[in-house]
C-alpha cells in the first residue's frame, strides 16, 4: 500500500483558502481518483502548532491518499491532472511537496 502525501508549506505571507479546499478541492479530488479500484482512502488534516510551545506548525495542511500502489494513484490521477492541479491557484499562492510512501505499519 503506498500513502501519496500532498504537505503544503505554512511559507509566511502566503495564502491558504482551507473553506475552499474542504469543500471544493477534495470532493472533487474524492470524486475523480475514488472511482479507480487502486483507492483506499485520503485524509486530511489542518497544521495548528509546532513541536515547541508557540511555533508555526511546519506545513498549513496534510492531504495523504492511500491507494493500492503507485501506479494506481498515476492510473487515478493523470487522467485528471489538469483539473486538479488547474483547481491549486482557487485555494493557494503556494507550491506543495509531493512525497510518495509505501506504509509498512497502520494501526486504526
Amino acid at each position: 500500500m503506498v500513502k501519496v502525501s500532498i504537505l503544503y508549506p505554512n511559507a509566511k505571507g502566503s495564502r491558504f483558502d482551507l473553506r475552499y479546499y474542504l469543500d471544493k478541492h477534495m470532493p472533487l479530488s474524492i470524486e475523480l481518483l475514488s472511482k479507480h479500484p487502486g483507492w483506499r482512502g485520503v485524509s486530511v488534516e489542518h497544521g495548528v502548532a509546532g513541536s515547541a510551545p508557540g511555533a508555526e506548525p511546519t506545513y498549513v495542511v496534510m492531504c495523504q491518499f492511500t491507494f493500492d500502489s503507485a501506479e494506481s494513484f498515476a492510473a487515478a490521477f493523470t487522467p485528471h491532472a489538469a483539473a486538479l492541479q488547474g483547481d491549486v491557484p482557487n485555494y493557494t499562492d503556494v507550491t506543495p511537496v509531493i512525497q510518495y510512501n509505501e506504509v509498512k505499519l497502520s494501526r486504526g
